[in-house]
């Protein structure tokens, strides 16, 4: 990674470290553009703040969402999230699976195999958002634990944070969260960050690297390239 990659995601950092919005994201991985990277963040931290922002918050992997009670429901073959959202894989479309409304979602074999979509949205995290929210999306002193953020929020409401930021002032804190919806590093793979992050709040996938993936298809080299090079 360059040191301009480095800077960048520093300074997305700095944007999200005002506070925690309980709702925002993204990341990244394989070839960085500089030139796009963490645009519209904007701020300044120290190196204490910022070796702070990389630290896991405290978690009890074994039942990830129990602590803020939030209950997703896995029964009949169905997942269905506290929002009411269900999120059971029913067709793949351009090498990613999605629901029954064509919601973006994950699957995995019972081996312990994912989808390279999600394997992809583990990368993306690992890339750009970890620096903010933590590694895992377990969370930091700055910002949520979008593991568990994805478990209340719409999809769409989702995307629409991701794309246009977000920005909440008050006597308390003055919170934000940058746009990314310009950043084709992030808005490229913003689905496969939403089904990683899916999959880790609903316990289905533990910390660190997955073990097994899928091989990357044809489709899904075909769908990136149009969007990166588009």
């Amino acid at each position: 990674m360059t040191s301009k990659t480095t800077a960048s995601l520093m300074a997305m950092c700095i944007a999200c470290a005002a506070g925690a919005i309980a709702s925002t994201a993204i990341a990244q991985d394989a070839p960085q553009d500089p030139a796009q990277s963490g645009a519209g963040a904007a701020a300044a931290v120290s190196g204490d703040a910022q070796q702070q922002a990389q630290q896991p918050a405290a978690s009890d992997d074994a039942a990830p969402a129990a602590e803020e009670g939030l209950e997703v429901k896995q029964e009949d073959g169905k997942l269905v999230l506290p929002n009411g959202q269900d999120m059971t894989p029913d067709h793949m479309e351009n090498g990613r699976w999605y629901t029954a409304d064509d919601i973006p979602t994950f699957k995995i074999a019972e081996d312990g195999t994912i989808d390279y979509a999600t394997f992809s949205g583990y990368r993306r995290y690992s890339a750009e958002c970890h620096v903010c929210h933590g590694p895992d999306g377990e969370g930091s002193t700055y910002a949520p634990a979008l593991k568990n953020s994805v478990l209340k929020l719409d999809y769409y409401d989702f995307q629409e944070i991701v794309a246009s930021g977000k920005q909440e002032v008050n006597k308390a804190a003055n919170l934000v969260m940058p746009a990314f919806g310009t950043n084709k590093n992030v808005w490229c793979y913003v689905d496969d960050i939403y089904v990683y992050l899916v999959a880790r709040g609903a316990g289905d996938l533990p910390r660190g690297r997955p073990a097994k993936k899928e091989s990357k298809s044809d489709e899904f080299t075909a769908q990136e390239d149009s969007c990166m090079n588009g």
